[in-house]
């Protein structure tokens, strides 16, 4: 699916707003293009580090998600960088009445905020900007530097748990999530269920049997059905990452050390990936030319950074090493 570049909207002195995480969080509306469901719009979330720094991360959230990691923000703050995350158009604080939570029929829609918000970074004194991506989110930035190779607004990548592919059976990732991507043309709004375990919510939420609060409005325990139009935009991106890749900025994917497929709640979802393959994740990273590095953490959950404090203490290491030596 081809579409043209979108015609970015100049936001000159950005008026920033408290955010509903407080502690030094502020958030800005970014007006988009309307789309074939109205009105978008897109958030961007900021907190700056207490010293001035010229170093900046830009985070984007996964699928059936919205950002409100608030630690993860303070342990970049500490770091010295200025951490900005998006909340894409149709998720968390973007989200619009008349929209349908998650909505998407390619992933170059995304294109109009993460350039929007990168144009703003960059006003705003960073001269080194690391794109960090969860899940879908690391699969919509993978894509994206693939695109802009000329780009200098970003200087490398981190992916936790990218949404590289789907994680069903041989046969319906090779027959049946085409055949839907194909139907996706004709009848995006069709929708069919999502397939996504509530198992994996519990294992976050500290009303469950995690340590995290966050809205289940935004990011529901039971993940909406998905229209037959974002089976199409997954599919498209997950093929081209497939195909090789070529990326200009290092890249760093990162992933659990195992899988979960189990139907009823244990202990094994606090200590593993319950949304993805891991073994998908490891063989497409691999596809991708440049400078990558593949790091895997034993009992990570999917969202690495949600995981148990020694499990997340290893991820930060490692992250901030990488950052150090490939930068």
């Amino acid at each position: 699916m081809k579409m043209q570049a979108p015609q970015l909207k100049e936001i000159s002195n950005p008026d920033y707003l408290p955010d509903v995480l407080g502690e030094g969080f502020s958030k800005l509306n970014l007006p988009l293009a309307s789309d074939y469901e109205g009105e978008a719009i897109a958030t961007l979330i900021r907190r700056k580090a207490e010293s001035n720094s010229s170093k900046a991360i830009l985070y984007i959230h996964g699928f059936n998600d919205y950002f409100f990691q608030s630690q993860m923000a303070k342990r970049f703050n500490l770091k010295g960088f200025n951490f900005y995350a998006l909340d894409l158009r149709k998720y968390g604080r973007s989200y619009l009445k008349h929209q349908k939570l998650n909505n998407v029929r390619s992933l170059l829609e995304y294109d109009e905020e993460i350039e929007t918000a990168l144009t703003i970074i960059k006003s705003e004194n960073n001269t080194q900007v690391i794109l960090k991506g969860h899940s879908n989110g690391g699969l919509i930035l993978t894509n994206y530097a693939e695109r802009h190779k000329n780009s200098t607004l970003f200087h490398g990548i981190i992916c936790n748990s990218p949404f590289y592919e789907f994680n069903l059976s041989f046969l319906e990732r090779e027959i049946g999530i085409p055949f839907l991507a194909f139907l996706g043309k004709y009848f995006p709004d069709r929708t069919i269920p999502s397939g996504f375990a509530k198992e994996y919510g519990y294992s976050l939420h500290k009303d469950k049997y995690g340590e995290w609060n966050y809205s289940t409005t935004w990011k529901p325990f039971e993940t909406p059905d998905i229209n037959l139009g974002f089976i199409r935009a997954i599919h498209t991106a997950q093929k081209n990452i497939q195909n090789s890749p070529s990326l200009h900025v290092p890249i760093l994917v990162m992933h659990s050390d195992k899988t979960i497929y189990e139907k009823k709640w244990s202990e094994k979802f606090t200590q593993a990936d319950a949304v993805l393959n891991v073994n998908h994740i490891r063989k497409y990273a691999q596809k991708i030319k440049g400078h990558l590095t593949v790091c895997e953490i034993e009992n990570g959950l999917h969202d690495l950074f949600l995981s148990k404090k020694k499990v997340r203490e290893e991820v930060y290491s490692k992250v901030f090493e990488w950052i150090e030596n490939n930068i």
